[in-house]
């Protein structure tokens, strides 16, 4: 069975045993199936790859390089349930 999760401003289509990387460790909504409910465990923050930004002006012999690492929370589907009972429109 799978599911589209929202997480933040992303959506997800995942499956049970399924892990990947998202910017927050909680759900905010299950946009299909209606009537699902998806059990998901965070295993931990993980650093992401760095991303560096950099500032130039020309003629001026300005520049400037900063960098920093994105934290991801891993995530871990456990399972999705289906209430049948959930009224559909």
């Amino acid at each position: 069975m799978q599911a589209i999760i929202k997480i933040g401003s992303s959506q997800y289509l995942v499956e049970p045993g399924q892990e990947f990387l998202a910017d927050r460790g909680q759900i905010d909504a299950v946009l299909f199936p209606d009537g699902a409910k998806v059990a998901i465990k965070d295993l931990g923050q993980v650093k992401g790859r760095k991303i560096r930004v950099a500032k130039y002006k020309a003629k001026s012999r300005y520049r400037k390089v900063r960098g920093f690492k994105p934290v991801y929370h891993k995530i871990k589907i456990e399972k999705i349930t289906v209430d049948s009972r959930e009224k559909r429109v």
